[in-house]
């Protein structure tokens, strides 16, 4: 049984870019479509949709690669910051900056999974919940 969907999603996303997997299949939740949401609008995957297996619901990434061919994934590293354990939250104004602007914070606020970018433009904080480069 897993008790943290968005490890498992940030494991599977990882794991898959390594083995040049185009697709990656993961567990349908709120947060994980969220997290996909940005990933894809910010261009670190091609896109991705809902998936059904029998009973069961699964959000399918289709992954990005630099070249359009499978020599070098997009994500190049993922770090899960926020855990069950130990929980980060984090101010506006204390919103860690990714890899000097190349890579992307991802918060779950007040007003929706958002991008560091955009928290701080809308001034809200929240869980910090991983970084992408």
């Amino acid at each position: 049984m897993i008790n943290d969907h968005l490890s498992d999603f940030l494991t599977r996303l990882r794991n898959a870019g390594l083995a040049r997997h185009t697709q990656v299949d993961t567990f349908m939740t709120k947060m994980n479509e969220g997290v996909a949401e940005i990933l894809s609008k910010e261009g670190y995957i091609k896109s991705f949709k809902p998936h059904q297996e029998g009973t069961k619901n699964y959000l399918r990434l289709f992954l990005k690669y630099e070249g359009g061919d499978l020599r070098k994934p997009l994500i190049q590293g993922l770090k899960k910051i926020s855990r069950p354990g130990l929980r980060r939250y984090v101010a506006s104004s204390d919103i860690p900056v990714v890899r000097s602007g190349m890579g992307l914070g991802i918060l779950s606020t007040s007003k929706g999974i958002l991008t560091d970018k955009e928290a701080r433009q809308q001034k809200v904080g929240g869980e910090y919940l991983c970084s992408v480069w």
